[in-house]
């Protein structure tokens, strides 16, 4: 992504709370996470929560790094994190990395702000950068995601409320970027064929992440990371400071011989 675009990008989640990257994922990438998905799903007999939030027609796959190849591309692709970095800073975290499914049925999820569960007054800097990625085609009939635009910049919304929103519509292997704090749901999939997207949610580096990366990967896993996936799972240190082990990096901890400065020496 070059910088012109880059910055296109920036400005649209500044004003409106959201962009779309289209044709930011390559064919090989898409077909390569849809088939382990679908490979997953079979494996691990993944079934709908049936839950409001989480569907009662939607199949969700959590903590997909746990996995490894095709999803470690995920979270460092080029055409999507230096949106994020831009968002937040780079030194943001990942948050979760999770599949979506919506399938024929489900009704629409209720409207919320993905960093409603943070207790801090709105509007405030953002804290929190998701993307969606789209593996199909997302349409209004099949479930794209709806949208309030500029509601990142009011207070949160009545869980469930009624709102005027907008459907994301996007071709597959685009990525849509939101600030965590805009007003959103899934969308109802009133067609016959499933709507897939990747989640890949990211927030500041001082922030708790939604998905306990360092519990739910294994270190001998997180060693075949490069190391800028390494730093996204949380093996850094925020600013020099927040996540130091006796004034080490985790990163070295993890790898011998790597080199780390803490605010106070710096």
């Amino acid at each position: 992504m070059d910088d012109a675009t880059r910055k296109k990008h920036l400005e649209a989640v500044e004003r409106d709370g959201f962009t779309i990257v289209e044709n930011a994922i390559e064919p090989d990438l898409i077909d390569a996470l849809n088939e382990a998905l679908d490979r997953l799903e079979r494996d691990l007999g993944a079934k709908p929560a049936g839950n409001s939030f989480e569907g009662a027609n939607t199949v969700r796959i959590y903590n997909l790094l746990a996995y490894g190849e095709p999803f470690t591309k995920v979270p460092v692709h080029e055409n999507v994190l230096p949106v994020i970095d831009g968002v937040l800073d780079p030194g943001c975290l990942i948050s979760s990395l999770s599949s979506i499914a919506i399938d024929p049925g489900e009704t629409a999820q209720p409207i919320h702000a993905d960093d409603m569960v943070i207790p801090l007054d709105k509007p405030h800097r953002s804290i929190v950068c998701n993307s969606m990625w789209a593996l199909t085609d997302f349409t209004e009939a099949n479930g794209a995601t709806r949208l309030v635009p500029g509601s990142h910049k009011k207070p949160n919304p009545d869980y469930g409320g009624e709102y005027d929103t907008i459907p994301a519509e996007m071709p597959k292997g685009s990525v849509l970027i939101w600030d965590g704090a805009l007003w959103h749901g899934g969308g109802a999939n009133k067609t016959g064929e499933r709507r897939t997207g990747i989640a890949m949610n990211y927030c500041a580096g001082f922030i708790r992440q939604q998905e306990n990366q360092q519990l739910g990967l294994s270190p001998e896993l997180v060693k075949t990371f490069n190391p800028r996936l390494q730093e996204l799972v949380g093996y850094s240190v925020y600013r020099g400071l927040i996540g130091h082990i006796d004034k080490k990096a985790p990163f070295q901890l993890l790898n011998s011989g790597a080199k780390f400065k803490s605010i106070w020496d710096l």
